[in-house]
């Protein structure tokens, strides 16, 4: 799993408990989700259909730094299928898992559409393709 985002949980993240806002963290995941299924899909119109069991395991505190990996379970024909782990950077403690959010390939319309998209595929290997 790779981990590409991380947020610094301010004053405004907190809940009651002086601890990370779980609304907040789901905020987060669900954004990363987009922009990695945006990237991967090569296309900016995708939605969210389906976050399965969210596992959280641990809390996170003011001023803690939160990173949020992504990898591809797999790829359907409209869709395709992540899991996520949220980890606090600095212990590597495992604040919450999601073992699948299914996010869908839409076209001009907002209707699902093929991708044709069939494997994990990094921005660096396609720049070479082009150069």
């Amino acid at each position: 799993m790779r981990f590409h985002t991380r947020k610094w949980v301010k004053p405004e993240d907190l809940n009651p408990n002086g601890t990370l806002f779980g609304g907040r963290l789901l905020a987060w995941i669900d954004e990363e989700a987009a922009l990695y299924t945006n990237i991967q899909l090569e296309n900016s119109k995708i939605v969210t259909k389906y976050i399965s069991e969210i596992n959280f395991n641990s809390s996170a505190k003011q001023g803690d730094i939160v990173e949020l990996g992504m990898s591809v379970v797999k790829f359907g024909k409209t869709s395709i299928t992540l899991n996520c782990e949220a980890r606090n950077k600095m212990t590597r403690e495992t604040i919450l898992t999601v073992d699948n959010i299914v996010m869908v390939n839409l076209d001009e319309e907002g209707k699902p559409t093929p991708h044709g998209k069939k494997r994990l595929e990094y921005v660096k290997d396609r720049l070479k393709k082009t150069t």
